[in-house]
Order: structure tokens, then C-alpha cells, then sequence
């Protein structure tokens, strides 16, 4: 049986916040991939309010510690709403500021790690959609360049009457569990994500 050990890193998306079940869309999709062929070890590496920056200066060490060397490591990448919040007149991180904390994170990651990487989803906030959607182009472009699997979930979700109906009846930002379902299942049918059957 392969031993498979997956890290989710990011934000509140990942952590699955609003989830009543507490699963999120990364407790899913690795439910639905474990089989009889594959033990898989899930790791939430999730913390809510988290942008690009703070993901940089833990990611690594938080990964080494979870996964050993003769497992099969996999590391999944997902952030970046955080970054285009507004504080104090600023956006907590700079546009360039998050592509350049994300190209190390990349950059590193993928010499030890088998990469993939999520993009962002829309929020009940029109003018911050912009915002996610211009980073969403961006890393969407740095991941191409880098030859990392990356998989946009913006324009999937904003048209997505479950996640916009959920986020807008919760809390403005997070889904509840069908909304997370339904990103699980977007993800699982993505042709770059590792488990098909």
C-alpha cells in the first residue's frame, strides 16, 4: 500500500472555517482519494487570517516535520484572499509582494514536494473580487511559468449559486459544507489532481 502524506497550506479556505462538519474542501477531497491502493495522511496546515507572508515564514518547517522522506509527500498550496484585504487604507500585502512570497514558496516547495496549487475563491465583496481575481491571473501565470499544476476557482464559484448563497447567508467570505462539497468535487475532477480512481 503506497503511503501517501498530503500538507494543505494556507488560509481559512483550507482550515475549512464555516464548515459546521469541520471538513472543509481538503478533508473531502482526501476522504474521496483514499483507497484500497493508498493510505493517505491529511494535514491541515490552514490558519485563518493568514496571507502570503505569514504562509512564507511557516510553510517549510510545518511541511519537513509532517512529511518523511520515504513517504510519498505531496504539498498543496492554497492563499491569497487574505492578501487583498484592506487595513488601514492598504491591502494587507502588495500585489507584488504576494506573487514574489509565492515564487519562493514554489520554487522550494517543488524541489522536494510533488506541488499543486489552488487559487483563490470570490467573496460577498464585489470591489475585493477584483482584487482576488488580478492575483488570481497572476499566480495563475507564475505557476505556468514555474511548470506547477494550478487550478483558478474564481469564475467556477462566482457563478456557483451553492457557494455564493452560502457565503452571502454565512458569514461574507465562507461557505458552509455544501459549498465546500462542491469545491472538493471541482478539484477531485481537475485533470492535475493526483487520485483518479
Amino acid at each position: 500500500m503506497r503511503d501517501v502524506r498530503i500538507c494543505y497550506v494556507g488560509d481559512s479556505f483550507v482550515n475549512g472555517t464555516g464548515d459546521p462538519g469541520k471538513l472543509g474542501w481538503t478533508g473531502r477531497l482526501s476522504s474521496s482519494s483514499q483507497n484500497e491502493h493508498r493510505d493517505i495522511t491529511h494535514y491541515n496546515l490552514g490558519i485563518r487570517r493568514d496571507t502570503s507572508t505569514d504562509i512564507l515564514k511557516r510553510w517549510e518547517s510545518e511541511c519537513q516535520a509532517r512529511l518523511p522522506e520515504l513517504s510519498e509527500n505531496k504539498v498543496v498550496f492554497s492563499f491569497g484572499v487574505n492578501d487583498t484585504v484592506v487595513e488601514n487604507g492598504h491591502k494587507r500585502v502588495s500585489l507584488e509582494d504576494s506573487i514574489k512570497n509565492t515564487k519562493t514558496m514554489l520554487i522550494s516547495a517543488s524541489k522536494k514536494y510533488d506541488v499543486l496549487m489552488i487559487g483563490m475563491p470570490p467573496i460577498d465583496d464585489e470591489v475585493q473580487n477584483k482584487a482576488i481575481k488580478e492575483l488570481d491571473s497572476r499566480y495563475q501565470t507564475l505557476c505556468k511559468e514555474l511548470n506547477i499544476p494550478y487550478l483558478s476557482i474564481y469564475e467556477r464559484l462566482i457563478t456557483d449559486t451553492v457557494w455564493r448563497d452560502e457565503v452571502s447567508s454565512n458569514d461574507g467570505a465562507h461557505p458552509k459544507d455544501k459549498g465546500y462539497e462542491r469545491l472538493a468535487d471541482f478539484i477531485k475532477n481537475w485533470d492535475s489532481w493526483w487520485f483518479k480512481e
